[in-house]
């Protein structure tokens, strides 16, 4: 198995698998609005994207404004590789190794190109009722944009009529999501976003409650029209997940971790979810993958679970692992000499099993 199996997994880094997880493939540009294309506005613009995609990549407001960064945002054109004009937007390419290597010396955490992806049902209320924004609706637009600019890969329901009837306010208000769960395993997302919004005294505020396997988090945001308001949304939920997935320089440490149940249709996911942690296949065996990564153990339980990994120990595996059938005695050669007994199998936990080893399996 082991000389064809290698080379089987490594044509799959190309494939794209259909798992929940999502690669943001937009995460180093930046669109920033402009009210002209004069040099003094370009150039706060610029500023402006700068901070945005540290925010973005981060997740830590205060690192936008440190003294870090103070040069970069001074001279941004250093990690620029090309900006342009659509309509009243300024559209801002930043070079991905540049970025990356900058904001690690300066000591910032990253959070890479794959994150959660998130279902949102958000319930706009009027004095009419209230109204499910569904995919193809021109409501959507606000909220697509706003994922795009907090980088954050979003999902919206069909909003048909069963959708309506189950998302009501007393479902998106609930601390359970129960029947909205249920409604949301359709699409295959990682999290779950409920968000109650309305306008009041001429602005618009919402509450959102966020559900990340059993985490749930929760806010208020507002904002000036429907489009501030669903930027303020996704960037609390944008900073509420991010330090579950930044890396930060110098606080991980090696580990090895034993993938179990793998098998090529997973191969190419599992390369991309460890990718941020410098990932080093070690060995395959059967339906074994072992890595060397460089990660803290809850950096790797959160990454993985997107994967829908769960993590198992030691004593588990062993208590699975079959004991050894005992061999035959050797027959004696002739009738004078003593029957050889066999070498004893090494016990499952210790052969199976490492103490240093972090064991995930599907």
């Amino acid at each position: 198995m082991r000389p064809t199996f290698r080379p089987l997994l490594l044509c799959l880094s190309l494939l794209s698998l259909p798992t929940l997880a999502a690669t943001v493939s937009d995460l180093y540009q930046v669109r920033e609005t402009v009210a002209s294309q004069q040099p003094e506005e370009r150039d706060a613009a610029l500023q402006r994207a700068v901070d945005t995609l540290v925010l973005r990549l981060t997740g830590k407001p205060e690192a936008v404004k440190g003294s870090a960064l103070a040069e970069l945002r001074k001279d941004p054109q250093q990690i620029i590789s090309q900006y342009g004009y659509e309509g009243d937007h300024l559209v801002v390419d930043f070079d991905a190794v540049s970025t990356d290597r900058s904001l690690r010396q300066a000591g910032l955490p990253l959070w890479g190109v794959n994150r959660p992806a998130i279902l949102a049902w958000w319930l706009n209320e009027t004095l009419d009722g209230g109204n499910i924004v569904g995919d193809g609706q021109a409501a959507a637009e606000p909220l697509r944009e706003a994922a795009q600019h907090r980088g954050l890969p979003l999902r919206l329901p069909l909003a048909d009529l069963s959708e309506q009837l189950v998302a009501t306010k007393e479902a998106l208000g609930a601390k359970d999501p129960g029947e909205l769960r249920s409604a949301s395993e359709r699409y295959g997302a990682d999290a779950l976003l409920a968000v109650r919004a309305s306008e009041a005294d001429g602005k618009w505020q919402a509450t959102w409650q966020l559900w990340l396997g059993e985490d749930r988090e929760q806010g208020k945001a507002e904002g000036a029209d429907q489009a501030a308001l669903a930027d303020a949304v996704l960037l609390a939920v944008s900073e509420r997940l991010a330090p579950r997935f930044v890396v930060a320089p110098g606080a991980s440490s090696a580990q090895t971790v034993e993938i179990i149940g793998a098998d090529l249709s997973r191969y190419a996911e599992l390369q991309r979810v460890l990718e941020p942690f410098g990932a080093q296949l070690q060995s395959v065996e059967a339906d074994r993958l072992i890595y060397k990564v460089s990660a803290s153990a809850e950096q790797l339980r959160t990454q993985l679970a997107l994967l829908q990994l769960h993590e198992v120990s030691a004593a588990e595996l062993a208590a699975e692992t079959p004991a050894p059938t005992p061999a035959e005695p050797t027959a004696p050669v002739d009738a004078n000499q003593a029957p050889v007994e066999p070498q004893a199998a090494p016990p499952a936990a210790e052969s199976k099993v490492r103490g240093d080893v972090l064991y995930f399996r599907w």
